[in-house]
């Protein structure tokens, strides 16, 4: 089997695991702040918002793009405000478990309608926009690959909700940690193991589509 991009894998396409290390800091920051200062959710929330101000400065720093690391900081500062609204201290994680939930939503719906987002993502990073809709291999494969996306955040709501469901706030926060990095780096990797089986021998790969009716041309790395 031809690798179907050429030099590329699919975590290049889709970035490294800074941003997914990155993401967990400030849970785990929450975590500490709120047992240090005897299970205060306001200690937890101010030092979770701390951690979440300061990775996102540093994030600024290396040339990240200011939307994306906004929409990061967003995601803390909802999170703050829905557990101080709700005053029960696992309810920093609530948020979490809703954006799972709705992601695999969203992936599933997305295969069902022949727009799976895998493609819609790789497509976009690419500059192919929806050419890869027109060839049926890489439409299959990225259909495939994005079940693995959808069995990514099912595992996610597996473990986080009876957790969340007992009150468990170390617990959740380490499971948060433990499957955000480590997970997306095995949901990238079987992804693109799938990609590479479904794609028929001889297929170009992802940055060149195959018309349909055209005879595939290995491109040669």
């Amino acid at each position: 089997m031809t690798q179907p991009a050429s030099g590329e894998s699919l975590a290049d396409l889709l970035g490294g695991r800074r941003g997914a290390i990155e993401a967990s800091l400030p849970p785990v920051a929450y975590a500490i702040g709120w047992g240090l200062a005897g299970r205060s959710i306001l200690a937890g929330v101010l030092t979770a918002l701390a951690v979440g101000a300061a990775v996102s400065a540093w994030r600024l720093r290396q040339g990240d793009r200011p939307r994306a690391v906004l929409i990061s900081l967003l995601g803390v500062c909802l999170a703050a405000l829905i557990v101080l609204r709700t005053g029960r201290a696992v309810d920093f994680f609530l948020l979490q478990l809703v954006t799972n939930a709705a992601s695999a939503l969203a992936w599933l719906v997305s295969i069902v309608i022949r727009w799976p987002l895998l493609g819609v993502i790789v497509g976009l990073a690419l500059g192919q926009k929806a050419r890869w809709r027109t060839d049926p291999a890489l439409l299959r494969a990225y259909s495939w690959g994005s079940a693995v996306w959808v069995l990514q955040y099912v595992t996610r709501l597996a473990v986080f909700l009876p957790l969340y469901a007992a009150d468990r706030v170390y617990a959740l926060t380490a499971a948060r940690a433990a499957l955000t990095w480590p997970l997306v780096a095995a949901c990238v990797a079987v992804s693109w193991w799938v990609i590479r089986r479904t794609l028929p021998a001889g297929h170009p790969g992802l940055r060149h589509p195959v018309e349909p009716g055209a005879t595939p041309t290995t491109v040669p790395p």
